[in-house]
């Protein structure tokens, strides 16, 4: 039977008391008691394996028992993406993202943005929840909404792209070849303005298509994370 796994902001080799949420569902929910096992994660690639030696309901301690290092995963893969009206679909794009094993998610505001406000804790917890349930020890790095301007001119990655819909020539990402880091930019319901565009190819980011259907924000999304992430393993 699998261990059950639990997140920790900071993970040594020695006793870890654990905050109140986690002892609240490692010990009232799941019922686990003294001398069980289970495995803890920074999410920053440790993974330890623990006993728990309180099983006390608000401040459970767990006895670290050996800890070990996960490279993170390759392609490194970032999405800035639009904020979008709905923040379920949202969320629910954050979930799926972090179970694909994107690195680094960037939420854009850009001029066709409806929604500004972001819950960024909530968000946060639905990333560790994700990397716990796909059994991940890497956490993807969630920035704090940023403006489209600023995320196309300060960009660092070897591969960059914008999906957008307007009738121009653009390459299917699927048919291009990854490389080791990339960026892709995903537009808010309405998609980028034809500024934006123009500003993001002349900061070298290359038009790409999705496939032959018009996709939601999140959709989009996830279609591109599978793209770069999952099939960049197979070249």
């Amino acid at each position: 039977m699998a261990l059950s796994f639990f997140f920790v902001e900071s993970l040594r080799d020695e006793i870890i008391q654990l905050d109140e949420d986690t002892s609240k569902h490692m010990i009232g929910v799941l019922r686990m008691a003294k001398g069980e096992e289970v495995l803890l994660t920074d999410g920053k690639g440790k993974k330890a394996r623990a006993e728990i030696i309180d099983d006390n309901r608000k401040r459970c301690a767990v006895q670290v028992q050996s800890i070990e290092t996960e490279e993170e995963s390759r392609p490194n893969v970032s999405i800035a993406i639009s904020i979008i009206k709905n923040s379920s679909r949202f969320e629910w794009f954050l979930e799926k993202a972090t179970e694909i094993g994107v690195n680094e998610i960037v939420p854009l505001l850009c001029e066709r943005t409806e929604k500004e406000k972001f819950r960024y804790d909530r968000m946060q917890g639905i990333l560790s929840s994700a990397m716990l349930q796909s059994q991940q020890t890497w956490l993807p790095v969630l920035h704090q909404p940023t403006a489209f301007n600023e995320a196309v001119k300060s960009s660092s990655q070897e591969q960059k792209f914008i999906a957008h819909c307007l009738p121009e020539k653009k390459q299917q990402l699927s048919s291009v070849i990854p490389h080791p880091s990339s960026l892709i930019l995903i537009g808010p319901e309405g998609d980028f303005t034809e500024k934006e565009i123009s500003l993001a190819l002349e900061n070298n980011f290359l038009p790409v298509a999705l496939g032959g259907t018009r996709l939601r924000t999140e959709t989009a999304g996830i279609v591109a994370a599978t793209l770069l992430k999952i099939l960049g393993k197979t070249q």
